[in-house]
């Protein structure tokens, strides 16, 4: 068992002293290979952030409101919020002291060994950060709250000419303002999440976005029951050489989650064709799934489509 895995089996919810505080283990993420999962609405998991990374998950997903004495809560609505579930109990300050007991420097980027993962130290981390209320009260907050990550040299940032990746990656969806992320040229580390069927938009690129998404239904129409028309794949396929050819990472939400031998196939297609990043709600599933060969769970998937 990892130190990651031990803090998933201990972890408590944060209180009024703040972030859980794990015990630290050297074993950390050793054995957890990371993959191109999204853990989508990371804060509904028993364990948020941890158990992602721990089931191998380079992404994860926080929904956050701002509340008039400007912290940023975490939670899908605004009747769910709790004061305890801040974006920094939950998501900013476990990654803060994970990098600190990992001793990653802002020197030691320069060389890009220094990422969560023992399997891979250069693979970002990914946090997602979905603005649900006013997106203009919420940027200064999180800039500010992000500002100590910046400074450690922590995050992936555009200096005016070219990206330089760093061990976590902050993207933005639902009501972030696209011209405050542009706004800062040589200095920027927050990234947007691109509108995949508005891809062909000159404004969009590597210099400012990270993802391109969009909901499945919009993209290729409802999916029936057994598996993806011939049409739809060749549009997914479109979509997906489009964000690739921009280099940005193409995802798509609320894609079917059942049966499962039709989620099973839409993945196997999905990473068939290169999407960016692969959306799930089941985590278990996802990482326990067969990446690279046809049969899952005793299924053969290729050649269905």
């Amino acid at each position: 068992m990892s130190g990651l895995q031990h803090i998933v089996s201990a972890w408590k919810e944060p209180d009024e002293d703040g972030a859980f505080d794990f015990e630290w283990r050297d074993d950390f993420s050793r054995g957890i290979v990371p993959k191109n999962c999204h853990s989508h609405n990371d804060y509904w998991r028993s364990v948020p952030l941890y158990e992602a990374l721990a089931a191998g998950c380079v992404s994860t997903e926080a929904d956050v409101w701002i509340t008039d004495d400007e912290e940023l809560l975490v939670s899908h609505s605004w009747e769910s919020v709790k004061q305890d579930r801040t974006l920094r109990s939950l998501y900013l300050d476990p990654l803060t002291r994970i990098f600190d007991k990992l001793n990653v420097s802002a020197a030691s980027t320069e060389d890009r060994e220094i990422g969560f993962f023992e399997a891979d130290p250069n693979a970002s981390v990914i946090l997602l950060i979905d603005f649900k209320n006013n997106g203009y009260e919420i940027w200064p907050v999180l800039v500010s709250q992000l500002q100590p990550l910046r400074e450690k040299g922590w995050l992936t940032y555009y200096d005016g000419e070219k990206v330089i990746q760093g061990p976590l990656t902050i993207v933005g969806t639902g009501h972030t303002p696209f011209d405050l992320v542009q706004q800062n040229s040589s200095n920027r580390f927050i990234f947007f999440d691109a509108p995949l069927l508005d891809i062909s938009n000159p404004i969009y690129n590597t210099s400012n976005s990270y993802y391109a998404s969009v909901q499945m239904k919009k993209a290729i129409g409802r999916v029936g029951f057994n598996r993806l028309k011939g049409s739809q794949v060749e549009t997914l396929r479109e979509q997906i050489e489009a964000a690739t050819e921009k280099g940005l990472k193409s995802r798509y939400w609320d894609t079917p989650a059942w049966p499962i031998t039709l989620r099973d196939r839409v993945w196997m297609k999905l990473e068939e064709l290169g999407t960016g990043m692969l959306n799930v709600d089941d985590l278990v599933s996802a990482t326990r799934w067969n990446w690279n060969w046809c049969t899952v769970a005793g299924l053969n998937l290729c050649g269905n489509s």
